[in-house]
Order: structure tokens, then sequence, then C-alpha cells
């Protein structure tokens, strides 16, 4: 659980360090350098969940690489969804919701059968 929180957390960041200058009216007329500055100064904070959530899910050997990565993803769009919905006022279609019910599948895939080698790594 300690992983997944990480990853959530981290995720929030990255998704207003990537799309919170489409909308936040601090951006407004501001040179794209200086967005990419600003930008990179959130997306640190990512990176102090992102890694921590990955070396605890890995060293534990609770999670694969693999399935940390489709965990990541499937959080990621979760966190786009509620993004899009309440900042960019975009509706979630039906097909975005079908590629994400099947992202949701692929994660179940992935997390549902454990590899065969010993460690799970």
């Amino acid at each position: 659980m300690k992983t997944i929180l990480l990853l959530t957390c981290s995720n929030i960041f990255m998704t207003l360090a990537w799309y919170g200058q489409l909308k936040f009216k601090f951006f407004e007329g501001r040179s794209l350098f200086f967005i990419i500055i600003v930008s990179w100064g959130i997306a640190f904070f990512e990176y102090t969940f992102m890694i921590p959530a990955n070396r605890a899910g890995y060293q534990s050997g609770q999670f694969t690489g693999y399935q940390l990565k489709i965990i990541q993803e499937v959080i990621t769009l979760g966190v786009f969804v509620v993004f899009a919905w309440l900042v960019l006022k975009e509706k979630l279609t039906w097909n975005y919701a079908v590629s994400f019910a099947l992202i949701i599948a692929a994660v179940y895939f992935a997390i549902a059968f454990k590899p065969a080698s010993p460690g799970g790594h």
C-alpha cells in the first residue's frame, strides 16, 4: 500500500508539471523557457515520491519492475482523468473509458500471475 500511495502522490505532481500550464493563469503570457523551468521545479517533487515508491515496491519483492511500471501507468491515467475533469473541464467520453478499462485489465494480468523465476525479479 505504501508503494501505491507514493506512486499516487508522485503522479499528482507530474500531472501538474506536465499539464498545469495549459490552464493555470500563472503561466499566461510567460515564455516557454519560464514554463519549462517551473515545470521542472514541480517535477522535482514527483521524483521525491517516485524513487522511494519504486525502491520500496521492488526491494521488498512485492512487485517486479514490469509490475511497477504498469501500476504507475494506471495511476497516471487515474490522476489525469480527475485533473482533466476538474481543471481542464473535459468530459470522459466512452472511448476514453474503454481505453482506461483495458489498461486496468493490463494491471490485473501483470499482477495476478507471478513470474516463474525464483524471487520474482
